[in-house]
Order: structure tokens, then sequence, then C-alpha cells
């Protein structure tokens, strides 16, 4: 066989692999796993609501008829007149004994400033967990609502206080840019800011049943720890706002 022979047949057999290298190629990285909006691959999303209301089993049904099943559950810590009611071992046993976490909230404040402040209310929220058993770990959620005045002494009274305790600091709000919550959130020192998780309220959609929520796309600080969005306020068929959490939250939540 003559070299222009050889030549001939290596060429014919590059020009027939060629497309099948091709396809392997392209089959190769659409098998790769697609990063979500926060850069981490294969992602588990968890459902969930969240109640001012007593969760008794008509709730429970309500949300489970009309929703799906939630996987987390966000209760108050504690009573507050015609705003919340405050969470109960009946509610703590149902809740588990139907798999639901429990994503633990602090609302007794309606200003959101001073560290002092925010000491004293830390403290409270400790007492609370403390005197419903809460465990080691979890994270308390304080609520500051967009109406309240807040400034970052406030934010560092309440990280300070449950850092040194048995329980994780967290905050709650709609972390809208520009906002008051956000900018004083920003000028907290670094500590702060990496070690608080953070649930957003932030952008809103509609409520949804589980089935059809959205993708995972809260809006919160820039490398903060937003492993939780509030994406649907006040159903019209059970007293409940609508919730995702990425996996992260899982670590803080009281579990079954």
């Amino acid at each position: 066989m003559s070299r222009s022979q050889i030549y001939y047949l290596i060429g014919l057999g590059l020009l027939i692999a060629a497309p099948l290298i091709l396809a392997f190629l392209l089959t190769s990285l659409s098998d790769q796993p697609a990063s979500d909006q926060n850069g981490k691959n294969n992602q588990n999303i968890y459902w969930g609501v969240d109640s001012a209301s007593n969760t008794d089993n008509n709730l429970y049904q309500c949300v489970h008829d009309n929703f799906g099943e939630p996987e987390v559950w966000g209760r108050y810590l504690g009573d507050k007149e015609n705003v919340s009611v405050g969470l109960d071992s009946d509610e703590i046993n149902n809740l588990h004994d139907n798999d639901v976490r429990l994503l633990v909230i602090y609302n007794h404040f309606n200003d959101a400033t001073g560290y002092d402040h925010g000491v004293e209310e830390a403290e409270q929220a400790i007492e609370y967990a403390e005197d419903l058993g809460i465990p080691d770990g979890v994270a308390i959620f304080g609520d500051i609502e967009p109406n309240f005045p807040v400034d970052t002494a406030f934010m560092k009274g309440w990280y300070d206080t449950l850092s040194e305790s048995a329980y994780e600091p967290a905050l709650y709000g709609v972390f809208d840019e520009g906002s008051a919550l956000i900018e004083a959130y920003k000028a907290a020192d670094e500590e702060l800011r990496e070690n608080t998780v953070v649930w957003t309220a932030y952008p809103q959609n509609e409520v949804t049943a589980k089935d059809n929520a959205p993708e995972y796309n809260p809006q919160g600080p820039d490398n903060a720890m937003v492993y939780g969005w509030q994406y649907g306020l006040e159903s019209e068929q059970c007293n409940i706002d609508t919730n995702l959490f990425q996996d992260e939250m899982l670590d803080y939540l009281w579990n079954p």
C-alpha cells in the first residue's frame, strides 16, 4: 500500500470518527450538574410555610390539602397580642410527628435600634427557647419588619448575645436593595455578616402550592448566609406564608 493510500485511509477514519467524538463530548457536557443561582451544584430546595396561628390539626390539614406536605414550618416564640400565638409543646409534637422541621422566630420588639436593646431582646429570645426545650444549635430569627427603625448596633447586640449562647444568631426581614435593613446589615462587621443566618422576604411572588413554587431566587446581602426565602405572603385558604429553603438551613432548624 502506498503512502498516499495510507494517508487517505487515516483521513477517512478521522472524518468518520469526528462526529462520534463531538457527540460524545456534547453528551458529557450535558450530563454535568447545573449550578443554581448561588453557584452550588445539585442544591436541594425545601418547601415550607410559616404561621402566626397555633398549628393545630385543622391548620396542618388545611396546608396539606391545599398546598402540599410542608418540610419546614416557621413558628413564633411566646404570644404577642394581636400579632402571633406562641409555639407550644402540643404543636411541637404534632409537627415533629409529621416529620416537619421547625424554624424558630422571635418578634417581641418593634424597634431594632441600640446595642443594649439587641442584647435584651436576644436574652428574652433565649429564655423562651430554653423554656420550650429547644435544642442547642437551633437558630433564632429576629423578626425585623419593614416599618421598624433599625441600626447596626441592634444587630450587633443580637449577634453577640446569641453567638455566645447555645443558639445561633439569625435575622428575618425584607432585604431589598436600598432599605434601612440591608444598609444596616452591610455596615456590620465581617464576623456578623458571615455568621448570621438570613431569611429574606424579598422579592415577593404570589403564594403557591408546593408543586408550583418558583425557582429559588432570594435577594439579600452579598456573601451572607441567605438560606431562606419567604416568597409568598398571606394565603387566602390557610393562615400561612410560603417559603423555600436551601440545604444549609436544615442545620439551623429544630429537626424531628
